[in-house]
């Protein structure tokens, strides 16, 4: 059972966001927070596997308390999906480096926010090809120097293509398919470079691969 909780200042958007979770039967809302602080409190109450986060509530906001969240050790597994109105880039970035898993807007099909949580519990990412070139972009044109993390000396030369690959937004299968893997070692080697390099998730394996120049601006992955 995915635990989900939600995270908006407009109780008819949770509404909303509880009827579809509460219909899929591996999923269930255990609980709704109206600010930052609360999303914060519930969430280490709770731990749920998926918190989908508004940006914008009173207080508090939803970067600040994702922020809050990744800080804490005890909400490791916890993966926290930005929701908001406007697809702008620059929440897309702040959100990402604040710990956020992924980022979706409001008006994204219900069948697509329903697979977005089950992907995002599941630690897949949900950074699509078109908003990883975007992100990245925009992270190398802010960068004022190559940042080398720690532990990226320490990849094994698969594990730096794999991480290559996670950059430029491809899923495992896709992964497993170009490089001839399977899926389960594919998964393997991700999971060993988020441990190397002290990464919460797939979406700050892509801010690393770029801020240290693993590859620039221009690169895309083809699966």
């Amino acid at each position: 059972m995915i635990d989900v909780l939600l995270a908006d200042d407009q109780a008819l958007v949770r509404g909303g966001f509880r009827a579809l979770v509460d219909s899929e039967p591996d999923m269930r809302v255990v609980a709704e927070a109206a600010t930052g602080d609360d999303a914060v409190s519930l969430t280490l109450e709770h731990l749920p596997d998926v918190v989908l986060m508004d940006i914008r509530m009173p207080g508090t906001d939803g970067l600040a308390a994702t922020r809050r969240i990744a800080a804490e050790p005890r909400a490791s597994g916890v993966h926290v999906v930005v929701v908001t109105t406007f697809e702008l880039d620059e929440y897309v970035t702040e959100a990402i480096r604040a710990g956020a898993a992924g980022f979706l807007v409001k008006d994204t099909e219900p069948a697509e926010l329903v697979r977005a949580v089950r992907v995002a519990a599941s630690g897949e990412g949900l950074l699509s090809p078109s908003v990883t070139r975007r992100l990245l972009a925009r992270v190398a044109s802010a960068a004022r120097e190559v940042v080398v993390p720690p532990g990226l000396a320490d990849l094994t030369p698969r594990e730096r293509g794999i991480l290559v690959e996670v950059a430029g937004g491809l899923a495992n299968e896709e992964i497993a398919r170009k490089l001839y893997l399977s899926e389960s070692t594919v998964k393997t080697h991700v999971s060993r470079v988020l441990t190397k390099l002290a990464a919460r998730d797939r979406a700050q394996l892509v801010v690393l691969a770029y801020e240290s120049g693993l590859i620039r601006p221009g690169w895309t992955a083809a699966p």
